[in-house]
Parts: C-alpha cells; sequence; structure tokens
C-alpha cells in the first residue's frame, strides 16, 4: 500500500556532494516522521538524521553541519543533503517513513542507496 523509493547514491571523492530523495507513494493520509539511516558492513544500521512533520530536526554527532534533512509536504519527498562528504559516510542509506493510511500509522522502509566515498 506505501512505496518508499529512494535515489541519488552514487560514487563521490572526499570533500564532494551528494543530495539523496526518498519518494513516498501509495494511500499515504499523512507522513508523519522521516528518517534517513545508513547501514556498513559488519555494523548496525545507525540513524542518521530525522524530520518531524513540523519540521523539527535532528542528527547523529558524526553528520552535524555536514548533512541537511528537509521535506517536501506537498511531494510527500525527503531529502537528504550531504556536503564535505568523507570516506566513513559510505554506506547504503536508507529511508524510514511513518505514514498514516486511513486510521493507522505504521513504519516503511526503503530498498536503499548506495553511497561510495572515495579518498
Amino acid at each position: 500500500q506505501v512505496q518508499l523509493v529512494e535515489s541519488g547514491g552514487g560514487l563521490v571523492q572526499a570533500g564532494g556532494s551528494l543530495r539523496l530523495s526518498c519518494v513516498v507513494s501509495g494511500r499515504v493520509a499523512s507522513i508523519n516522521a522521516i528518517n534517513w539511516y545508513r547501514q556498513t558492513p559488519g555494523k548496525q544500521r545507525e540513524l542518521v538524521a530525522g524530520i518531524t512533520s513540523g519540521g523539527s530536526t535532528n542528527y547523529a554527532d558524526s553528520v552535524k553541519g555536514r548533512f541537511t534533512i528537509s521535506r517536501d509536504n506537498a511531494e510527500n519527498t525527503g531529502y537528504l543533503q550531504m556536503n564535505n562528504l568523507k570516506p566513513e559516510d559510505t554506506g547504503v542509506y536508507y529511508c524510514n517513513a511513518n505514514v498514516r493510511v486511513l486510521l493507522r500509522s505504521s513504519h516503511y522502509w526503503g530498498q536503499g542507496t548506495q553511497v561510495t566515498v572515495s579518498s
């Protein structure tokens, strides 16, 4: 009923930038929080950034000052602008959204998009 599709990943040199997008589609009544996670081999999936429906944001310490999360409520889309990328930012980035369908809210995940930062 609800699909999340990420895009914007790729290969970039250290110091470069990428912008990830997460489009939420389906029987969406409203979207509460949108979060971006990343996963690297051998590590647990970690929260990178989150944004509430009201626009409040939070970031992992490792990305503060470099990443910016935003959303376009009219387009049901979330974004993650990543600047000054570092090799340690390499990983698969996943979008997670808390979506209300009719009267029920649930968390949904996208398929992930690979980000690779070369040194």
